[in-house]
């Protein structure tokens, strides 16, 4: 076959190149937000090595350049990895060229299958979503009758096919360039596109845990592989808030080893996640006195929950049917949203287990309290939740009534995915595009931006919850700043930036965030400058790129169920000031990765940024031990360790008591492995006084 290459040949304009580069200077947030594009990737691979690559480059409107190559491998490379490394070099040398943010990829199958490592690569490398097509969604979505899908994509030319690609791939983002949210039939949570996206695979995981969890992984997976056990789990939302992103990477976990877990979302109804949000604040301890979980609140729930069980989980084909009609062997119900469909699937199936899931805290010592909001909320809830088989707690004993039997508690940490959107290593490239856009919104909002690298900052990133301290963080900054420009004043004090997401079920945000400005402009306007609120966009590289950027993170909850946003920063190196709330003391070592402080003490929290701050080698320490002392248990692995034990267990028909044990620990008892033998571990205390 004879071939002619063919390389890129756009041009731009050289005085618009010359500004860009020069605000785009040593990867400063100073400059506009970057311009937006997107690839398609296609490829012939024949036998005698030969290959021919096309890469096509687009925006949302028009084909803007392609590359076509004909090239034989080294033999220092196998054909697989000089086409990636080929496409991925390309990539890098076209986006810092023109400036522009590649923002996803689109390939055929078949090129993925000949370079299987490409997809993992380009997310990791080059912050680059991809997307893999095959079959008749590699033509539109309309073919006509006479041509299949994959006859009409074989007439194509390869450069015809990887502009095709870059139209496909255009499809997959909304608003904001964040990939769009599937949810399918029945409210089946359809993560990554349904798999269509590929961000890691198997090898990516095992290598962000130790060996004995990835053993023990291995060892209930094939279990469950070899029996078909089908695992359904119910929460509120597919997006937005700690739990949908634990159930994303869970199932994408899931779906790289080849176990069959199912996450499933109601249709949402305003009104009901004002009730839920209302009895997710009741619980806490932090609503407003007079608010109550009504009669008709208490008919509107079970009213939504039956509905949703009726038209799409007990329906033909649906997860709350028995599993001798199809339906799942094992079910899990997150937090107190829709306790309703533990009697559901127990009627369906008696015998299918059934495990309750509660990530909240809840005020246990006010459910003590007869007549109270919390009394009667938790009345009504257990009710309900009694009829599960486990009640499965955050590590706090104070977050489990009194009145769940002992036999049925078991504790499990809140988790995070080292590969996903928000924690992964970006390049500085990729990492100034964020915080580009971010600056872009503070300006819009009139807030202070952040002008990295001269600007360093402290942050905390939390939703806008009124359990999340956000007011005393603003009293701590004042405290600190007053302090640091009295006593120091050859030092310039870093700003301060509160953000978080916020949540689809979460009326709140607003709220607080309202509040939190008014605090800022009344009581403390001459910090205005020094201090940005922000409520962000659904984009997780964006917190990445200002975790990754700070200089401390904080975490003030007063109420906390665990957070695990601390071992977020903790992973990043950053020194962490935290409270003695819920589960955030078992995440830091006091006065090794952090400091923990007791709930409301901002003269402690001020104390602390001053010494970080001033004291270099106190700092050095500590961000390089947080660098290396972070828990397989809060990592994606190590949770689904936890579910794949349970599920296995559960589904042979054996009883699970754990009796107030850890869950991790249960699942290495089982494989023969004591307790010292195991990798290292979270703290195993359940009382907060005992954390640190």
């Amino acid at each position: 076959m004879s071939h002619e290459d063919r390389g890129f040949g756009r041009r731009q304009s050289v005085a618009q190149q010359r500004r860009l580069s020069q605000q785009f200077q040593g990867n400063a947030w100073s400059g506009p937000p970057s311009d937006t594009i997107y690839a398609g990737v296609s490829g012939y691979f024949s036998d005698n090595d030969k290959s021919i690559v096309a890469i096509a480059v687009r925006d949302t409107t028009y084909l803007l350049d392609f590359l076509e190559k004909e090239f034989t491998p080294v033999e220092s490379q196998t054909r697989s990895q000089a086409v990636t490394n080929f496409i991925i070099t390309q990539l890098i040398d076209y986006s810092e060229k023109h400036l522009e943010k590649v923002m996803g990829l689109a390939i055929p199958k078949h090129v993925a299958d000949h370079c299987p490592d490409l997809c993992s690569r380009l997310w990791a490398e080059l912050d680059v979503i991809p997307l893999v097509l095959s079959g008749d969604s590699l033509m539109d979505r309309f073919t006509s009758r006479e041509t299949s899908g994959t006859q009409a994509w074989d007439e194509r030319t390869t450069d015809e096919q990887a502009e095709s690609m870059a139209r496909k791939c255009v499809r997959l983002f909304g608003p904001d360039n964040i990939p769009l949210l599937q949810v399918g039939l029945m409210g089946h949570v359809e993560v990554d596109t349904d798999f269509h996206v590929r961000l890691t695979n198997i090898e990516d995981f095992e290598k962000t845990v130790s060996a004995e969890t990835w053993a023990a992984v291995k060892h209930y997976a094939a279990d469950l592989k070899k029996r078909d056990i089908k695992i359904a789990m119910f929460s509120a939302t597919p997006q937005g808030g700690g739990v949908a992103l634990m159930r994303h990477s869970l199932v994408r976990f899931s779906h790289c080893l080849g176990t069959n877990i199912r996450w499933y979302v109601p249709k949402p109804r305003p009104e009901v996640f004002r009730i839920t949000k209302t009895n997710h604040n009741i619980l806490q301890g932090v609503a407003h006195p007079d608010e109550r979980l009504t009669d008709r609140n208490k008919k509107l729930l079970e009213d939504w929950t039956e509905e949703n069980a009726r038209r799409h989980w007990t329906r033909q084909g649906g997860p709350l049917l028995a599993p001798s009609e199809g339906g799942a062997d094992v079910v899990v119900i997150d937090d107190p949203q829709m306790p309703g469909l533990i009697p559901i699937a127990k009627r369906a199936a008696p015998d299918r287990p059934v495990i309750y899931r509660s990530h909240i805290q809840i005020r246990s010592d006010l459910i003590e309290t007869p007549g109270s909001p919390q009394a009667e909320a938790w009345e009504y809830l257990w009710n309900l939740i009694k009829l599960a088989d486990c009640f499965i707690s955050h590590p706090v004993s104070a977050f489990v009534p009194k009145n769940v039997p002992h036999e049925m508690v078991g504790y499990m940490p809140a988790s995070t995915d080292w590969l996903d959107g928000l924690n992964k290593n970006m390049r500085d490239w990729d990492i100034a595009f964020y915080g580009r856009i971010f600056n872009a919104a503070c300006r819009y909002s009139g807030m202070p931006t952040i002008q990295y690298p001269e600007d360093e900052y402290i942050i905390q990133i939390a939703r806008f919850d009124p359990s999340k301290g956000i007011f005393d963080v603003l009293d701590a900054y004042q405290k600190f700043h007053h302090r640091l420009t009295s006593e120091r004043p050859d030092l310039t004090p870093p700003k301060l930036l509160i953000c978080g997401h916020g949540s689809v079920d979460d009326p709140d945000g607003a709220m607080i965030y309202d509040q939190a400005i008014e605090h800022l402009e009344t009581k403390i306007p001459h910090l205005r400058d020094r201090i940005c609120i922000r409520r962000m966009r659904p984009s997780d590289q964006a917190l990445n790129a200002l975790l990754s950027k700070a200089r401390i993170g904080l975490q003030l909850s007063t109420r906390e169920g665990f957070e695990v946003k601390v071992s977020e920063a903790i992973h990043k190196g950053k020194p962490v000031i935290a409270t003695r709330a819920g589960g955030i003391p078992l995440q830091v070592e006091h006065n090794k990765s952090g400091f923990l402080v007791d709930v409301g003490d901002t003269d402690a929290v001020a104390q602390h940024l001053f010494e970080l701050w001033t004291d270099d080698a106190l700092y050095r320490r500590m961000s390089e031990y947080a660098l290396t002392h972070v828990f397989d248990e809060v990592s994606t692995v190590g949770n689904a360790l936890n579910w794949l034990y349970l599920a296995s267990t559960l589904s042979k028909g054996q009883r699970i008591q754990p009796r107030g044990r850890w869950i991790n620990d249960l699942a290495f008892e089982e494989l023969g492995t004591a307790a010292r033998d195991q990798p290292r571990r979270l703290t195993r205390a359940v009382e907060v006084e005992k954390m640190g």
